[in-house]
């Protein structure tokens, strides 16, 4: 069985409830909304922030969820959906995950709108239920993220950024949305208790450990869904390179900054600074950082009763670090 489905397992009925509700949550009186947003429903993904909500949910309260747990996670699944909406207008990317994106298919405007639309589709879930908590936890996480990439644009031009920065660049653009997803499970079910800040923790070491994976596959040769060395060609500064640069000597370092600066399109030179970065330990480092993280969030884990819940978000959590793509 694949680790995704044995993970989904114990939510497996909640999942396909959750489609459903899914679905409905994004419908429209316009025509044109409703086949875009079909598009979207008929091509996701792994479903993994739902998937946190459910067990989370299920783990904190011996296996119950309510029908403000199904909200939370249509409401994160649509933010979530706007911003990758959203990003692939910034990025000018045709392609997300395999298919066509919206704006390849109905140009940058649409885009932009579907995922305003996405948006205030999740805005108004929580008010028109009076899940006023949901809603404050989700909005952070929107703010958190914008925050995160404006930070990021600001340090790529000067190249200026230290290990600290990355971890709250990281934090903010990707781990903050899974913490979300945590503590909101968590406040679906026991609203306003120790539970709620506990698994937002938890999800952000797992998202912090995500990030650092994901930037690992910058420096592999393996078919996954993003081309080797694309972050150094876009000038992101990620853990690998930004440990060697501390590490390296003044030649080298000056020699570094210069590739990713003015040489960033220049693929034998990208190459050159990825061969840099793996033979002065960057990766190694790397990955000791995102396993600290991974140990930290498995340790929360402990804390609970053991369930098939917690054996899933257990796996979930070495899926991240163990995933090939």
């Amino acid at each position: 069985m694949k680790i995704v489905e044995q993970i989904k397992q114990p939510i497996a009925y909640e999942m396909d409830l959750f489609e459903q509700k899914f679905q409905l949550s994004m419908s429209s009186k316009v025509a044109l909304l409703n086949r875009i947003t079909h598009y979207i429903v008929n091509r996701k993904g792994k479903q993994m922030r739902p998937m946190f909500v459910f067990l989370v949910a299920k783990m904190v309260s011996n296996g119950e969820v309510s029908e403000r747990t199904y909200r939370g996670a249509s409401v994160i699944e649509l933010i979530h959906t706007a911003t990758l909406v959203h990003d692939d207008v910034v990025d000018d990317s045709n392609r997300r995950r395999g298919f066509f994106s919206i704006n390849a298919l109905w140009k940058n405007k649409i885009a932009v709108l579907i995922g305003d639309f996405l948006l205030s589709k999740g805005l108004l879930l929580s008010i028109d239920n009076n899940d006023f908590d949901l809603l404050k936890i989700i909005s952070i996480a929107v703010r958190e993220m914008s925050e995160g990439e404006l930070l990021q644009i600001e340090k790529a031009r000067k190249l200026d950024i230290t290990e600290a920065v990355y971890y709250e660049i990281i934090r903010q653009k990707t781990a903050t949305l899974i913490a979300a997803c945590c503590s909101l499970g968590a406040a679906s079910v026991k609203p306003e208790s120790q539970h709620v800040e506990i698994m937002r923790k938890f999800g952000e070491l797992i998202g912090m450990a995500f990030q650092i994976k994901d930037d690992l596959f910058d420096y592999t040769d393996d078919q996954i869904g993003k081309p080797t060395g694309i972050d150094i060609k876009e000038q992101k500064m990620t853990l690998p390179l930004i440990y060697v640069l501390n590490q390296a000597s003044k030649n080298d370092k000056s020699w570094l900054i210069n590739s990713i600066k003015n040489h960033n399109k220049d693929s034998k030179r990208v190459k050159e600074v990825i061969a840099y970065v793996k033979n002065h330990g960057g990766l190694e480092y790397a990955i000791k950082k995102m396993k600290e993280f991974q140990e930290e969030a498995i340790e929360i884990l402990k804390t609970y009763p053991e369930s098939d819940f917690k054996k899933s978000l257990i796996l979930m959590v070495n899926y991240v670090i163990d995933r090939k793509k």
